[in-house]
């Protein structure tokens, strides 16, 4: 059985301000960086052979403290990248509808109709993230995995082995840094975890 482990990055200012990130490189915050460290903390024990990310710097950051608590480095995939947003980077839910009366709402009701203006649809984001997380899992056979990515990208990985339609995409929640687990047997893949994001809430309470 090969484990992959799923990781969103951490939190960055466009996430906090309720912004459309895609392919711009925003940088995580202090939060994020935090979280980052936390759920680093968490996986430490996994015996953990490769971890691999998304190229942009939200992902790689996250990723780069996984890999220390393992003594391994960060093996970058553009192909994990997050939705292209095109026109809508930087963006809010209010700026998009302004401009694009509509366009966004349909895109949570129908996301395998709908290619953003300037950017991608979600058909082509699930085939060349699935593809990578596919060509990873032959190329570690029998071991575990961790691949940090974007909410949006996770949750069409996750579409794509459960065989869900893509119009479910916004149905998956995704934290930052969350944890999912996917198990792949010859056979067979199986979700163990989703969106599991408790380091975060451990963290929270020892603070109370």
């Amino acid at each position: 059985m090969t484990k992959v482990i799923l990781v969103r990055h951490g939190q960055t200012l466009w996430n906090h301000e309720m912004k459309y990130q895609g392919h711009t490189d925003v940088a995580l915050t202090e939060e994020g960086i935090r979280q980052a460290e936390l759920v680093a903390v968490r996986l430490a024990n996994e015996p953990v052979t490769a971890v691999y990310a998304s190229d942009l710097s939200r992902a790689f950051v996250t990723a780069e403290h996984i890999a220390a608590k393992h003594g391994l480095t960060v093996a970058s995939i553009p192909a994990l990248r997050e939705i292209c947003f095109g026109d809508w980077e930087g963006l809010t839910y209010d700026g998009i509808d302004e401009r694009w009366p509509g366009l966004l709402e349909k895109l949570y009701s129908f996301a395998d109709e709908v290619e953003i203006p300037g950017g991608e649809s979600f058909p082509i984001v699930k085939e060349r993230a699935y593809t990578a997380v596919c060509e990873l899992v032959k190329k570690h056979p029998g071991e575990t995995i961790v691949i940090v990515s974007h909410g949006g990208t996770i949750r069409s990985i996750i579409c794509a082995v459960l065989n869900l339609h893509l119009n479910q995409v916004w149905s998956l929640k995704q934290d930052n840094t969350a944890v999912n687990i996917l198990e792949y047997y010859e056979d067979r893949v199986m979700l163990e975890l989703f969106n599991d994001a408790c380091h975060l809430r451990h963290a929270s309470n020892k603070k109370e």
